[in-house]
């Protein structure tokens, strides 16, 4: 109609064609979020079953593996279909609670899931020492892994990843024991280095302890603490243990499923996951699935009698899958008490 203004034809056919990009554009803002849903949100790939005459690549305990990548390539070079499940598959990540120094527990989550990998990644969400008699060996064990995998194995500080917490509760002293003051110093810097919290996906949050004191903490106000220090009294606090009235251990706070809601819709995520507390099963779904804990440490200190757990996050809503363990060795975790009382009064 530009070109030709004076042309009622080409107005007209101008008007109706934008009549209907206006209506194409009025559908989409009104489509419901079931349209809007992934399709990997439709697929129950748990229960699609491979039939005995499948004779082709499979998945190990559904990880890519480098044997099954040469077995697929021959497969389909001799023009033969990949099962759908194995096409369907998705990758996973790991979520671990506390492990506070129960080594043999740490082995068994490793034994049941797979040990870290690019393809079975993990993110152990602090308070990897004190209490347990094998805080070294934990924490060791935990490094190696970042090392090995920088991108695919993701640690985050627990309040126990302080000095404080760590004179008080037997890693100071179970690593002068075994090595040396200067070594403690160490693990004490790299501590502090430690990540405070990590955002998957953009949808779901991950720390230690919880949320804030207070309304109105963004996503970029926890990207600006100055985490390389030991925690004052500040959101960094918070962060480490939990937010809001006081709790029923009487440090810190806790927080109610209206304070979960406002931090979610401010920050536009779909839930968060802590640690920090044991759980008698292990987990607790919390604030109308909203608020998850994950406890890692079964039978804590030999006494509490509480099952383990890890979360399996995976699809595109990244929907928790909750896996229980029990302790594996009775008895060893008795040690922590022996431990503590011996190493906090060298």
């Amino acid at each position: 109609s530009l070109v030709r203004p004076s042309d009622k034809d080409a107005k007209m056919k101008y008007q109706e064609c934008n009549k209907i990009v206006k209506q194409k554009a009025f559908e989409r803002a009104i489509a419901s979020d079931e349209l809007k849903r992934s399709v990997v949100d439709s697929l129950d790939i748990e229960n699609m079953t491979i039939e005995d005459d499948y004779d082709g690549p499979k998945l190990e305990d559904g990880k890519v593996t480098l044997k099954f990548m040469k077995d697929l390539m021959a497969w389909f070079k001799d023009q033969k279909k990949l099962h759908r499940k194995c096409a369907y598959q998705t990758e996973k990540i790991t979520i671990c609670g506390d492990t506070h120094g129960q080594y043999y527990d740490l082995l068994n989550i490793f034994e049941l899931n797979g040990l870290p990998s690019i393809t079975n990644p993990y993110l152990f969400n602090g308070d990897f020492v004190d209490r347990g008699s094998f805080s070294v060996e934990v924490i060791l064990t935990l490094f190696g892994f970042k090392l090995l995998y920088p991108e695919h194995f993701h640690l985050l500080r627990g309040n126990h990843e302080t000095d404080n917490m760590n004179q008080m509760y037997g890693f100071e002293g179970e690593v002068k024991a075994k090595y040396t003051a200067q070594m403690f110093q160490l693990f004490s810097e790299v501590f502090q280095w430690l990540p405070l919290a990590q955002c998957i996906n953009n949808k779901v949050l991950v720390m230690h302890g919880g949320l804030f004191s207070e309304d109105g903490v963004t996503l970029d106000d926890i990207r600006k603490i100055d985490r390389n220090r030991q925690p004052p009294d500040s959101a960094m606090c918070v962060l480490l243990q939990d937010g809001r009235s006081i709790s029923k251990r009487g440090v810190s706070c806790q927080f109610g499923p209206d304070v979960t809601e406002r931090f979610l819709e401010q920050n536009k995520l779909q839930y968060i996951v802590r640690s920090h507390e044991v759980k008698a099963e292990g987990y607790e779904d919390t604030h109308s699935g909203k608020c998850i804990t994950v406890f890692s440490a079964p039978n804590y200190c030999d006494q509490m009698g509480n099952k383990g757990a890890y979360i399996h996050l995976r699809g595109s809503d990244l929907k928790p899958e909750f896996h229980q363990f029990t302790a594996v060795v009775s008895g060893v975790s008795f040690l922590c008490i022996l431990f503590t009382f011996t190493f906090t009064h060298f």
